[in-house]
């Protein structure tokens, strides 16, 4: 199943720009003024929005000691797998490590069954980091997995981590135009979505023409629309995007409004043709954090006792 009705989201309480994570996220910019508190206010919204969808949103508070500005991602240290499986990922900041948190772990399992916790943060003393599903893209039903190398992925662990779960890695490289400059995008999940019957995509990021047309004939094979966005597109965070569905089965494309404002109306109506489109103000969320409505959303595919 592509979809679940289950997101695990992290409260903030000490949300704000990381700079151990913006050495290589390029879309933080820091903001003065009271962020956490504007942030928390743009959380309670977008819960509001999903569970007024009858979407099932499971949120932890986070806490203020030890500090873990981005706490308000767990996508990036946690997936939760149909088979039982939890996995833990190792993470590029140090400050991110902290977010780990076993009380999380039991909480989900006080509603979910939990066979097994895989636990990959062992890997961080070899400075090897895979980050979850920002930096993984699953095709959950065709059991393909897309990857973009970073400091984020580790080609070696994806792969890895492709042939322990079962799916076929698609490996390519992606940048993005900071100032002058082309470099490395720091999460997959920024610049693509995978959907039931479509992806929405940035292939202009791909900039090596093989890896490119590896992408698209995958995408095309595995039967989905593509749906292509452009790179300004992707800084407004039209990339980050995750289709979930409610208690009744129905489906929804979760986004920023700065991402849904981007879209232009063919798009639109492209993806209102297979699902219902939510959208929530997540700028201050989005300017001093670098992530958007996907990378708050850990998605809860457990079986449930």
């Amino acid at each position: 199943m592509q979809t679940t009705n289950t997101v695990l989201m992290i409260e903030p309480v000490a949300f704000g720009y990381n700079e151990q994570t913006a050495v290589n996220n390029y879309f933080q910019v820091q903001q003065e003024g009271n962020v956490q508190g504007e942030a928390l206010k743009e959380f309670i919204t977008f819960v509001e929005k999903l569970r007024a969808k009858d979407i099932n949103v499971i949120t932890v508070k986070d806490t203020p000691d030890p500090k873990t500005p981005d706490s308000i991602f767990p996508n990036n240290w946690v997936s939760f797998h149909a088979d039982g499986k939890v996995v833990l990922y190792p993470m590029f900041a140090e400050n991110r490590r902290l977010e780990r948190r076993d009380d999380i772990i039991s909480q989900i399992k006080e509603q979910f069954d939990v066979t097994e916790i895989v636990d990959y943060s062992q890997n961080e003393n070899g400075k090897k980091y895979l980050e979850g599903t920002g930096s993984m893209i699953f095709d959950h039903e065709n059991r393909i997995a897309y990857g973009s190398v970073s400091l984020r992925l580790d080609e070696e662990l994806f792969r890895k981590f492709c042939s322990e779960f079962g799916f076929k890695p698609i490996v390519f490289h992606s940048y993005q135009t900071a100032g002058e400059e082309r470099l490395p995008i720091y999460h997959t999940n920024v610049m693509m979505c995978v959907a039931d019957q479509f992806v929405v995509i940035c292939l202009d990021c791909i900039d090596d023409e093989l890896e490119r047309e590896k992408v698209v004939e995958t995408i095309k094979n595995s039967g989905k629309e593509l749906i292509e966005i452009s790179e300004d597109q992707m800084q407004n965070f039209a990339g980050n995007m995750l289709q979930v569905q409610n208690n009744s089965g129905e489906k929804f494309l979760v986004m920023s409004q700065s991402a849904y404002r981007s879209l232009n109306p063919e798009q639109v109506s492209v993806i209102e043709k297979y699902c219902e489109i939510i959208y929530s103000d997540l700028e201050v969320i989005e300017t001093n954090g670098g992530g958007s409505a996907r990378c708050m959303l850990a998605e809860v595919f457990l079986p449930k006792k």
